[in-house]
């Protein structure tokens, strides 16, 4: 018994020490595959809906778990899961498109205002900062006012301030990566400009933006509940949780459930989106 616990000791400690050698990153690369999960479980949700999200299918205001309905239903009874799931799928997919439409400007405004530099970067630049010298949470409403409320709007208004500050990022890394050595030495072997920012100065600035675009899923979750809850939204009956705690505050005392559902739907995925770019971030970090 004596000689056998120190082999035992040494065997946990062993068991301790291989796993994490095994898969360096665990549950950093666990938290970055939360984005491909969610992104998935979005495209599915007509499949894992009960209900259809915009028909009464059992009695109004039932509590939740009552009548075989989990989250319960709202005031006309409709099946608030259904509709939870519907907003989620509508909230996950916007962000990401905001993301990507942010990406795609603001790299292609920082990737050319870094690269040619002279007159072209101060343009740029400036227009960047006329953008980020505004309020953007007032300049999207004021552009969702002038185009009229809809949820194809307030993308279009969100990506219109988001843009800015990948431009930013973007063009600090392409500067700082062009007066790097193999830089310089592709300018003296005669690379021209375009082959000289996608083959040698994009790569070295897209791991910085996409940890950017990443940890910014939680916070462009937030901000287009906030929009929706403020009626620039999808109008009803359109399943959408900001909209959908907004017109149901009115129910918060008695029955609770009908605006707090949406809300905690927007919580679960701004937490996805959070832990997702912390994980992404500290992946970075290790191999840089």
């Amino acid at each position: 018994m004596t000689v056998a616990l120190p082999a035992l000791t040494r065997l946990r400690g062993a068991r301790i020490t291989v796993v994490p050698r095994a898969f360096p990153g665990g549950w950093n690369w666990i938290g970055v595959s939360l984005i491909g999960v969610v992104t998935l479980a979005a495209v599915a949700v007509p499949i894992l809906a009960p209900y259809d999200p915009l028909l009464p299918v059992g009695m109004p205001l039932s509590a939740p778990g009552q009548h075989g309905f989990l989250l319960g239903t709202d005031n006309i009874g409709r099946d608030l899961l259904s509709r939870v799931l519907y907003g989620m799928r509508a909230s996950w997919f916007a962000a990401l498109a905001v993301v990507a439409s942010g990406l795609l400007v603001g790299g292609l405004v920082g990737l050319i205002a870094g690269t040619v530099g002279g007159w072209a970067d101060s343009l740029l630049m400036r227009i960047t900062d006329a953008f980020l010298a505004l309020p953007a949470p007032v300049l999207a409403i004021a552009v969702v006012a002038a185009l009229g409320p809809g949820f194809t709007h307030t993308l279009i208004a969100v990506s219109i301030v988001w843009w800015p500050f990948y431009a930013r990022l973007v063009r600090g890394d392409i500067s700082a990566l062009a007066a790097r050595p193999h830089v310089e030495a592709a300018k003296l072997c005669g690379v021209g400009p375009i082959r000289l920012a996608l083959r040698h100065l994009l790569p070295g600035a897209a791991p910085g933006a996409l940890v950017a675009a990443s940890l910014d899923l939680g916070t462009l979750i937030l901000t287009l509940a906030s929009l929706s809850f403020l009626g620039l939204g999808q109008a009803a009956p359109a399943p959408e949780l900001g909209a959908d705690a907004a017109r149901n505050l009115s129910y918060f005392l008695q029955q609770w459930w009908i605006p707090v559902m949406p809300g905690l739907g927007v919580a679960v995925l701004a937490l996805i989106g959070t832990i997702a770019g912390d994980c992404l971030r500290n992946l970075m970090k290790k191999e840089g």
